[in-house]
């Protein structure tokens, strides 16, 4: 009997400790979309890659010209083969710092972005452990990204979130 007795504790306690627990979601997504910051960071970083690939453009425009113009001399017998040579090799020298312009590029804006951002998911990374801990959320999932396949609409802590962002329903 006093097995029966412990064993019947254990699932009794065990089921009020399960049923204690509070689960919520938020849509991070929604939340991004709505942040003023968001929309300027991403305006920033839209106005660095147009840059890069204007800078981008011209170079390769310029160099297109080059290679087309040795091609020229060329073919009407303006410059001498040996010349020639050597202009092809400065071509390829300029063609593979375009090359390095492109990749760096990249680099510089994927750091922008990290500069940009960071500081906005820090911030909502709070907001969301704010909520948590005054709501008495165990675990909060994101429903952004497709990972619930079930939830209950009053679970949903987005907007608790929102709000401890400052952002209108």
């Amino acid at each position: 009997m006093n097995k029966f007795l412990s064993l019947a504790l254990f699932f009794f306690f065990t089921s009020i400790h399960v049923q204690a627990q509070k689960v919520g979601f938020i849509n991070t997504q929604e939340i991004l979309a709505l942040l003023p910051e968001v929309k300027q960071a991403n305006s920033d970083i839209e106005v660095m890659k147009t840059m890069f690939q204007k800078k981008g453009q011209d170079m390769v425009k310029a160099l297109q010209t080059k290679y087309q113009e040795l091609q020229k001399a060329q073919a009407n017998g303006e410059i001498a083969p040996l010349e020639a040579e050597k202009q092809t090799k400065v071509l390829k020298d300029e063609e593979a710092a375009l090359g390095e312009f492109e990749k760096t590029s990249q680099q510089k804006i994927y750091e922008k972005s990290e500069e940009l951002l960071k500081p906005i998911q820090e911030r909502m990374n709070k907001a969301i452990k704010d909520v948590a801990a005054e709501n008495g959320f165990l675990y909060i999932f994101d429903s952004g990204v497709g990972v619930i396949l079930y939830s209950d609409p009053t679970a949903d802590a987005t907007k608790m979130v929102k709000a401890k962002l400052g952002i209108a329903p």
